[in-house]
């Protein structure tokens, strides 16, 4: 699934490697010698990215990319990258860059700094903290209207279904087949993101 979600992102997955740990090392989440194996792949098969298929503290990403000299990602951040390339509502880009705040400054948490860095990252954390009630405010605002249409249905007897599964089960195709919505299907991981509703006259 890893390799499916590196390609909906957009990258080319070159390989795989697993190590298996009784308990996650704290500082690289790998163990060393693992870590510098690594280091030498990434350096032979010239690797741009490293994609860990976990969530990783700021630490581990730290440490991992001193090692490496190659960028890391964590799984979370690389699903909130497809969502961002695949958001095309005002809604759903909104939801996503206040979940990717929500994260960073998750990330931003357990940094701890001292001495002259610690003015920016403060000064980081308050725009971050900021820019999330601001967007926090917005979605409110959307999902009244969102609220006013649902009611609006209701009162008007319209009988409201929704299809569900899991990502690239088939559901933006099914919706296409029953009522031409013209929903992208693509088969890819999160292909669609925003929530289309379409009417169905049924026989």
């Amino acid at each position: 699934e890893l390799f499916e979600l590196v390609k909906s992102a957009g990258a080319d997955p070159v390989l795989s490697v697993t190590q298996n740990l009784q308990k996650i090392e704290k500082g690289t989440f790998v163990g060393t010698g693992k870590l510098a194996e690594i280091a030498e792949i990434c350096e032979s098969q010239e690797i741009d990215l490293l994609v860990f298929d976990s969530e990783l503290s700021p630490t581990q990403i730290k440490n991992i990319e001193a090692e490496t000299d190659v960028r890391v990602i964590d799984r979370t951040t690389l699903i909130l990258d497809i969502f961002a390339q695949r958001a095309r509502s005002k809604e759903g880009k909104l939801q996503v860059e206040l979940a990717q705040l929500k994260y960073m400054s998750r990330l931003g948490g357990g940094i701890g700094t001292r001495g002259p860095g610690e003015t920016k990252l403060e000064t980081d954390r308050r725009h971050i903290r900021r820019r999330i009630e601001s967007l926090k405010e917005e979605l409110s605002d959307l999902e009244k209207h969102r609220q006013m249409l649902r009611s609006r249905r209701k009162k008007d007897g319209v009988i409201t279904c929704a299809i569900v599964g899991y990502t690239n089960a088939g559901k933006s195709t099914l919706m296409n087949c029953l009522t031409d919505a013209g929903v992208l299907a693509q088969d890819k991981l999160f292909a669609t993101l925003d929530p289309t509703s379409r009417a169905l006259k049924l026989p």
